[in-house]
């Protein structure tokens, strides 16, 4: 590690953390209702038919995300399809509120196509803050992760009880209302003219082999996850049922954010302050992901209460790996990708884990039935690239840290 000297966050850093904040908040608190709504009342929808539905809707955003990401970076720019996709996304949740097939397929339309807009444009807009700072990027990615997260939280719990308490209009209306006030950090912060020199002093080979190896990696990590939610969520319902700690069994599928939060904010100072590069941090982030996996194949098929501090010290690493991995993805991104083209970049490393999510499971099937598999392969494919970037570490050391000087 090296100390990190006379750099510092800038003021918009914290202008964009607090936009993506309440656009998650408002996303993840809408996506909590959204099933409930559909097969409610209102709708009154098969269940088969609304899991059908949600499941298309996350789905098409890998798609949406490419289509704005082309739009930010060729033609429109990445602010202006930043505010454009909050003020969609923001009347696609006000039209949830119209109770019939069309509300709700309209709101579906036009959340899906603004956040196509926002996400990867707020990162790529975000990233390009720090070209001229990369000893940064790290904590101001976390930072930006950690707003991610908290957003997520608490608009989870807040639309989410608003909801089903006070009905569903009362929660799209907070949801629409969220992502209006998304835009005014946008509306006030300075637009900054990035300095664009950085990524063209790299060889291009070299910029390639590190661009291929992130969205490898952010596949693999990511797949495995997704995968393996049956064996976390199966656990969580056992144990909130038989564990003698006191925490509430609505709190037990928001342990990973309980961890997640802390983690961020120790990660942001402390890489605030010193450096070291993405390489060694990813390195660190699929170690930890193998030992998580490890843990978790320890607990048997039907835990007992004394398996509980087994399976919050799993998630407790895999929070660790996930913050050494997630937010640090985008800083390769960003330091090796011509800065014109960085938002279509970040968007098409979603398309990686969607290929690598469905190969793994067209191969598993059954994992319904023995949902320890999945974390069997997890640990197993944690294990290899684990090893495989402690190989490339030790070989590619010193070209790899040259590049930080800046």
């Amino acid at each position: 590690m090296e100390r990190i000297l006379n750099q510092s966050h800038h003021k918009e850093t914290f202008f964009y953390g607090l936009s993506r904040m309440l656009e998650r908040a408002s996303y993840y608190g809408l996506r909590s209702l959204l099933v409930l709504y559909m097969v409610g009342e209102s709708l009154k929808m098969d269940r088969d038919e609304a899991f059908n539905i949600y499941g298309w809707f996350i789905g098409l955003f890998v798609v949406s995300q490419v289509i704005g990401a082309i739009l930010g970076d060729l033609i429109i720019g990445t602010r202006k399809s930043i505010i454009i996709g909050g003020i969609i996304q923001t009347i696609g949740a006000f039209s949830f509120c119209l109770p019939s097939s069309i509300g709700l397929y309209l709101g579906l339309f036009l959340v899906i196509l603004g956040g196509g807009l926002y996400s990867p444009n707020i990162t790529s807009s975000f990233g390009k803050l720090y070209l001229s700072k990369t000893k940064l990027l790290d904590s101001g990615f976390t930072l930006l992760y950690l707003a991610a997260n908290l957003g997520a939280f608490w608009g989870i719990l807040l639309i989410g009880y608003s909801g089903e308490k006070y009905g569903w209009n009362i929660g799209f209306i907070i949801a629409g209302t969220l992502m209006l006030f998304s835009i005014i950090p946008i509306l006030i912060s300075k637009e900054k003219n990035p300095q664009e020199k950085l990524a063209s002093e790299q060889p291009i080979g070299k910029r390639i082999v590190n661009i291929t190896i992130a969205f490898l990696l952010v596949a693999i990590f990511w797949a495995i996850y997704e995968i393996s939610n049956i064996r976390f969520f199966g656990l969580q319902i056992q144990l909130s049922e038989i564990s003698a700690l006191n925490i509430p069994k609505s709190m037990w599928s928001s342990i990973n954010s309980v961890f997640i939060l802390p983690i961020s904010l120790l990660a942001i100072i402390l890489w605030r302050y010193l450096y070291s590069s993405q390489l060694f941090k990813l390195m660190i982030g699929f170690i930890l992901s193998a030992i998580s996996y490890g843990i978790l194949f320890l607990i048997p098929e039907t835990p007992t209460e004394q398996h509980t501090i087994l399976y919050l010290v799993s998630i407790f690493f895999l929070c660790i790996s996930e913050v050494h991995i997630a937010p640090i993805i985008n800083s390769v991104l960003t330091k090796y990708t011509n800065p014109k083209y960085l938002a279509i970049l970040i968007s098409l490393s979603f398309i990686p884990t969607r290929l690598v999510s469905s190969i793994i499971w067209l191969f598993n099937e059954g994992q319904y039935d023995n949902p320890k598999l999945a974390i069997l392969i997890g640990m197993i494919a944690m294990f290899i690239m684990s090893l495989g970037l402690i190989a490339y570490h030790l070989t590619h050391k010193k070209p790899l840290t040259s590049l930080t000087h800046n």
